[in-house]
């Protein structure tokens, strides 16, 4: 079954379903929201805070400190660049200024044609080889702004 065969309610409810009972059940809902749909629609919240007899605005709280959570779809691609520490005493900084230069776009947002989406990460597990970045579930090495540019060409030349 697809996302546009159900309503907006039976997906939420059915990610509320498994979590009734449970202690702090708001995270595992608002990911299997987002499972199924990509995000989580600003439609959804009233309807999970209601359920789990929570403000809307601890709802979008949640929403806001994990940067997992979107609030609308993302791109075709998930673009992750490496912020933490040990990326950006090798060069972190710097591609992240040429990205969101190339790209035309900042952290949280996605390119006009719908085909890349920009988010900050705070470590991949990848720190011998930064600065790192991840595009959808594979993670990049060592990435300068040349290599950054010919991954993103790969992505563009695939469409």
């Amino acid at each position: 079954m697809t996302a546009a065969a159900v309503s907006l309610e039976e997906i939420v409810e059915a990610a509320l379903t498994p979590q009734r009972g449970r202690i702090g059940p708001l995270l595992p809902v608002l990911h299997a929201v987002q499972d199924k749909l990509g995000y989580v629609p600003p439609d959804a919240v009233p309807m999970i805070a209601r359920a789990l007899n929570l403000s809307r605005a601890e709802v979008h709280g949640v929403m806001g400190f994990y940067q997992d959570f979107r609030s609308a779809p993302a791109g075709e691609h998930v673009v992750h660049l490496c912020r933490a520490e040990a990326c950006q005493a090798v060069g972190a900084r710097e591609l992240e200024a040429h990205a969101r230069e190339r790209l035309g776009i900042g952290f949280g947002e996605t390119t006009a044609d719908g085909l890349v989406t920009l988010e900050p990460v705070y470590c991949l597990g990848n720190c011998a080889c930064s600065p790192s970045v991840r595009i959808n579930d594979e993670i990049h090495a060592r990435v300068s702004p040349a290599k950054f540019d010919e991954l993103i060409a790969r992505l563009e030349a695939a469409e």
